[in-house]
């Protein structure tokens, strides 16, 4: 026997779901108002950060790109690798002892775009610098499956033979300083010659090079006498999880 008090209910219940009835019916009426409802949940996320001053943390050895990584980072970008490889590890217990401490958004503040990725087909990449040799990644790009036989990754053979278009290097690095990476004039004026500087360690402007570029490493990272493409993206790879000491960034969070 129905109660008066279920009666309402019913009632109310059944209104609702006409309405809601209506708003799936009527196309436009239904984009319309989950644009809205998006809206809503993005102001509701998006907006706090604003007024958040720790939102990207500050983070002891952080730096701009250097030319020649910059260069690798956008062949990189240009061959897809990011499809495949994410740069972004999560703290859970699994990803960060296969590939490191987790990722801080500092790591990624000059990133345009970052790259994070939607999607892990091959290993993360966040933390590869340094963990294999120069003449890994030069056989690794010639043929994945003669280091890894199991791995599906294309060749890049073609990167050894295509010498390094950075005539316009400079450009680069002033594009991105309209977005915010703190690239100075002195940078933009020696980008032609960083390029050089870095895979020739005996090149005069060596140290003036290390000022601007702490942590950079210097190298003929291919072996080829010309700069080739290849020489770029190892560059970019070699150093990437290199530039922050997790072990200082460590004991200053604890002190704090």
């Amino acid at each position: 026997m129905m109660t008066d008090q279920t009666q309402p209910q019913g009632k109310a219940t059944k209104s609702i779901l006409q309405h809601h009835t209506k708003i799936e019916k009527h196309a436009t009426l239904l984009m319309v108002l989950s644009l809205v409802v998006v809206a809503i949940g993005g102001i509701v996320e998006i907006a706090p950060l604003f007024y958040l001053q720790n939102t990207i943390e500050k983070v002891t050895g952080m730096r701009p790109y250097s030319p020649l990584e910059l260069l690798g980072r956008q062949i990189y970008i240009r061959e897809g690798c990011y499809t495949c490889h994410s740069q972004m590890i999560r703290p859970m217990r699994d990803e960060v002892e296969r590939y490191g401490h987790y990722s801080l958004a500092a790591e990624s503040m000059y990133d345009h775009p970052f790259q994070w990725g939607s999607k892990r087909t091959g290993p993360d990449l966040a933390r590869v610098g340094g963990r294999y040799s120069d003449d890994w990644h030069v056989d690794h790009m010639y043929n994945p499956r003669d280091l890894v036989p199991e791995s599906i990754m294309p060749a890049y053979p073609w990167l050894a033979d295509t010498p390094l278009y950075y005539d316009n290097v400079a450009g680069h690095l002033q594009a991105n300083i309209t977005v915010g990476v703190p690239y100075t004039d002195e940078m933009i004026a020696t980008a032609l010659t960083d390029v050089r500087v870095q895979v020739d360690p005996d090149h005069d402007e060596f140290d003036a090079f290390m000022e601007r570029y702490p942590k950079a490493q210097v190298r003929n990272f291919d072996g080829q006498r010309e700069i080739t493409e290849l020489d770029a993206i190892i560059a970019y790879m070699q150093m990437l999880g290199t530039l922050v000491d997790f072990s200082v960034y460590e004991a200053e969070a604890n002190y704090r």
